[in-house]
């Protein structure tokens, strides 16, 4: 990445941007002909006959400062990408790529405009609220055995947590194409990926041929909110725990991301007692 002046060449104008776009693209094709990457393409309407995980997730969410437009607009793209993954078979060796599945989003497509983050900005863009099904099938894969190798995080903070705090409830950043969410089916069998929407929400499932001897769950560490200069931010650690599914015994607990996520919403809706001062 270029620097000039404290500023990314990036930054420096739509000309510089487009640049280092085609650049990171061309990266990843280069990468993924190294490494012989072999991308899952085959699906099946039928659904495989072991449920690893699920999810369910409400799509629309209200509150002070959401353009409801923008957030039915999300509705509209995420049914449409998660049309693209349902069914899709993930075999030995193989792997799933958010990009290479859902392919391009355009109007002729029938994708709207939706919220994206852009420049630490939540502003309108094309495709916008498809991070909200990167994050749900990121979920799916931490609470199964597979193996992630692409993830990009934004904030974990775009809307207050509600009654109970979910950790990585956000967080999976998609950008079309190069910012890619990837996992790779390192196990000796078939898996599948789930995906579709009902009365306004958002399922998904992971299933395989057989079951798997291990469970595996989210837990979160230090959850708070710090303040730093005039902005808030959510710090927290979270961890994937691997279980020994006949004993319940906890064989394996791997940091997955270490958490400082910029507030996006109201700063008045933090609840005080999880506001600390270092």
């Amino acid at each position: 990445m270029i620097f000039l002046k404290g500023k990314n060449f990036c930054d420096l104008g739509p000309i510089p941007y487009a640049i280092s776009e085609k650049k990171e693209i061309l990266k990843h094709k280069a990468r993924d002909i190294k490494n012989g990457v072999k991308f899952a393409k085959d699906r099946k309407n039928k659904k495989l006959p072991c449920l690893v995980s699920s999810h369910v997730g409400t799509i629309v969410k209200t509150g002070p400062g959401i353009d409801p437009v923008l957030q039915e607009n999300k509705a509209v793209n995420i049914r449409l990408a998660g049309g693209r993954m349902n069914g899709l078979i993930i075999h030995p060796g193989e792997e799933f790529s958010f990009w290479k599945t859902v392919g391009s989003i355009t109007k002729k497509k029938g994708y709207k405009d939706g919220r994206i983050i852009f420049q630490n900005k939540l502003i309108p863009g094309p495709g916008g609220g498809l991070c909200n099904l990167s994050n749900t099938v990121h979920l799916l894969v931490l609470d199964s055995p597979l193996e992630v190798t692409e993830f990009h995080t934004h904030s974990d903070a775009l809307a207050p947590d509600g009654e109970k705090r979910v950790p990585m409830s956000a967080g999976t950043s998609v950008y079309y194409n190069y910012i890619d969410f990837r996992f790779k089916n390192n196990t000796d069998q078939d898996v599948q990926l789930c995906i579709w929407t009902k009365d306004g929400k958002l399922y998904g499932e992971l299933r395989s041929e057989r079951p798997f001897p291990y469970t595996f769950g989210i837990s979160e560490e230090g959850h708070h909110f710090r303040k730093e200069g005039d902005k808030y931010f959510r710090v927290s650690r979270i961890y994937k725990d691997t279980y020994d599914k006949e004993t319940g015994e906890l064989i394996d607990k791997q940091l997955i991301w270490d958490n400082h996520s910029e507030v996006m919403f109201d700063y008045s809706l933090i609840p005080a007692d999880q506001i600390r001062e270092d």
